[in-house]
């Protein structure tokens, strides 16, 4: 009897693990599209976390945008040390060619 409650302990064991495992294969495969889907009003929202920066183990910035409007919010310690509108973004502009058509050099 001790060979056989042994063989079934392992057989538990492994079938435990494979379930796990199918699990973990599953939330890989499906898990991001399937949380995607069930936030469908993510769209719709006024607030959003751009961006975080750590900067010690006590401070972080967060950039959060509000409406289309952006913060940068300095966090430390537990609670908000300051708050204050981002910088604007700067606008990628078309490059300027260093040498124009008709100025080619000869």
């Amino acid at each position: 009897m001790l060979i056989a409650d042994l063989v079934r302990m392992v057989a538990a064991l492994a079938v435990t693990l494979g379930l796990i495992g199918l699990c973990v294969v599953v939330l890989r495969r499906f898990g991001p599209d399937t949380l995607r889907r069930l936030q469908g009003a993510a769209r719709d929202r006024r607030l959003a976390v751009v961006e975080t920066l750590v900067l010690d183990p006590t401070r972080r910035l967060v950039l959060v945008r509000i409406d289309q409007e952006e913060r940068l919010i300095l966090l430390g310690e537990g609670r908000m040390l300051s708050a204050a509108p981002a910088p604007p973004q700067p606008t990628p502009s078309e490059p300027t060619p260093s040498n124009p058509p008709g100025n080619s050099p000869s």
